[in-house]
């Protein structure tokens, strides 16, 4: 814990301040990003390219922190917010210069590789990249309350009549008595 690499220093101040409170609120934990990893959806590699910002995490990972950390309502709803700050003004990879290659056609296919991958990341805005993702961990999903079936209604009744049975036989035996 503590023992962090230093951030880039061309860092957007958001992400800088996003990162540094994931990292102040793992430590907080006191688990490993092997631990965590554990406790969570996302692996200790994962974890590792996050808080040392060298990838913007899914919109969940900080909600997943902060279930582990036991951050609820408006705590950690604010670094939801910092998510979405951060993610706006994320820095977008570099693409990889186009070099003098021994292999010419070693060059051309990375270069082809990159552009493709630059390409595919510039149709999204950098926000909608980075958006929750559909599938949710079942341990980040709201418990589900049973509703009550028509059993339970049938019980009732029948509980409700025999009363009424036993209160109608109770006030026939006295009035005969």
């Amino acid at each position: 814990m503590g023992a962090w690499q230093p951030l880039p220093e061309d860092l957007p101040p958001e992400v800088r301040h996003f990162v540094e409170q994931l990292r102040l609120l793992k430590d907080g934990t006191g688990l490993s990003l092997a631990a965590l990893g554990a406790r969570t959806a996302y692996s200790k590699s994962s974890w590792q390219r996050y808080l040392n910002a060298g990838q913007p995490p899914p919109r969940q990972t900080a909600a997943a922190l902060c279930r582990v950390a036991g951050l609820t309502g408006a705590d950690a709803e604010r670094h939801t917010v910092r998510w979405e700050m951060a993610v706006k003004v994320w820095p977008r990879p570099a693409a990889v210069p186009e070099t003098d290659a021994v292999a010419e056609g070693a060059a051309q296919v990375e270069t082809t590789r990159t552009h493709d991958a630059h390409d595919a990341y510039e149709t999204h805005e950098t926000h909608e990249a980075y958006e929750e993702v559909p599938t949710v961990p079942w341990w980040d999903r709201p418990e589900e309350r049973p509703r009550p079936g028509p059993g339970g209604r049938l019980l009732l009744y029948a509980v409700v009549l025999l009363a009424a049975l036993v209160l109608t036989a109770v006030v026939g035996t006295l009035a005969l008595g």
